[in-house]
């Protein structure tokens, strides 16, 4: 398959990106918002008939017999009943829950320029744990070094480190949905 690129309101990239790892909001049957995929899965949802594309992206996928308009937001044909979500504990997912910034100076930066810092070192006993585990900037990180926040006087955490929730992950949607206007009437703004 060769990709088309169709009119310029389509959602931004980065530079080098294919327009089948772009984001696509994934809602149940019930227009709820239940997840963020890639447009590939995206796309393999729709064509096996799992999902239907409410909104496209505004590119199409050509292939020799067939094109496909590339789906931004898609919704499951069946209802899913989701659990309690509980996030995989992983670096990828901490700094999305801190929001790529540092908890110690507030500074924003990509991930590759953050580290994860335990709030009680584990060399004090501190766990791996959605609590215990913050994005931190390197600067931070070596200040802080194996000492605990009460023995620091010029270092607190902006937030108390908590479990990713529901409530978070509704909030991640909307950070990366605000590019794409086709997400806002199903994520209330």
């Amino acid at each position: 398959m060769q990709h088309g690129l169709g009119p310029a309101h389509a959602p931004e990239r980065t530079r080098g990106s294919s327009p089948l790892q772009t984001p696509v909001l994934v809602l149940n049957a019930s227009y709820e918002p239940i997840n963020i995929c890639g447009a590939r899965r995206a796309l393999v949802l729709v064509l096996k008939g799992v999902a239907r594309t409410e909104e496209a992206q505004g590119t199409e996928l050509h292939s020799a017999r067939v094109k496909v308009e590339m789906p931004s937001v898609i919704r499951l044909l069946e209802y899913r009943r989701i659990p309690h979500q509980t996030r995989a504990l992983s670096r990828k997912n901490i700094l999305l829950r801190d929001r790529n910034t540092c908890q110690y100076c507030g500074i924003v930066l990509t991930a590759g320029e953050l580290t994860l810092d335990h709030v009680v070192p584990r060399s004090r006993g501190g766990a791996s744990t959605w609590e215990n585990l913050v994005a931190c900037c390197h600067t931070c990180n070596r200040k802080k070094g194996n000492s605990l926040l009460h023995e620091l006087t010029d270092m607190k955490l902006a937030r108390e480190p908590r479990p990713f929730s529901l409530h978070t992950s509704r909030h991640i949607m909307r950070m990366i949905g605000s590019s794409d206007a086709n997400w806002r009437k199903y994520l209330y703004y």
